[in-house]
């Protein structure tokens, strides 16, 4: 099949560029047991991709806790301080990641970071990635409903002056891959384990690439992923 490039690329952030999903997973458990119960591997996975909201709502009902006015602020501000100073010791971009990024921004393709992550968080981790490979980035207190809403794509598409379907995106997490879909793009799925559930309609990595993330991939392959997703 003739590549065809997308007219842009969509990369979430955790658990996509950079390996941190682990430090969100810390800094998950810490922000439970302040509550009062540490979460079960399974209500940790419900977390993964979702908004703050999301995230301490089901920390809070696990904990049986009845949360009170300000509480959703004091808890997002010591989580978020939790996760910045994880970041700053410990944050890791996927192999593959830079070299990638860097032919397709030679390539001319408009690129965009779209992450459910707040911006006083995901700023340090974009310029660990590269600021430069992106024409703009999109943070999850920058739209009115983040994840797995499909708002964060269909803004991307807007600002790049293109259709959903004609471009592609890359996500870890069943909310991210859900709202790529929803939003009409094209998407890949690289999720954590096999295990992970993909929405319908999303392909995961290992169907297009003999490893389970993006270590090795070139700009030709990608755009002979897209043409194979496009042409469904």
């Amino acid at each position: 099949m003739t590549p065809v490039a997308p007219a842009a690329i969509f990369w979430d952030m955790d658990g996509t560029l950079t390996d941190s999903e682990p430090l969100w997973g810390q800094a998950t458990y810490q922000l439970s047991e302040k509550l009062g119960k540490r979460l079960t591997p399974e209500l940790r996975q419900q977390t993964v991709g979702a908004t703050f909201s999301k995230t301490l709502g089901i920390c809070a009902r696990h904990a049986g806790v009845q949360l009170q006015p300000g509480d959703e602020e004091h808890y997002r501000q010591v989580m978020f301080s939790t996760v910045r100073g994880l970041f700053a010791e410990q944050l890791d971009v996927f192999p593959g990641v830079r070299p990638l990024l860097q032919q397709l921004h030679g390539d001319g393709i408009p690129m965009l970071v779209t992450t459910n992550t707040e911006r006083y968080v995901a700023d340090p981790a974009i310029d660990a990635i590269g600021r430069d490979f992106f024409v703009d980035t999109i943070c999850g207190d920058e739209v009115s409903v983040g994840k797995p809403a499909p708002e964060m794509y269909l803004e991307a598409a807007r600002r790049v002056d293109k259709a959903p379907e004609e471009c592609l995106v890359f996500e870890d997490s069943y909310n991210g891959m859900r709202a790529a879909r929803d939003a009409g793009c094209q998407v890949i799925g690289l999720p954590e384990t096999e295990s992970m559930p993909i929405p319908d309609g999303v392909v995961p990595i290992a169907t297009l690439h003999s490893g389970s993330h993006i270590a090795g991939a070139t700009a030709d392959d990608v755009y002979a992923w897209f043409a194979t997703l496009a042409s469904r």
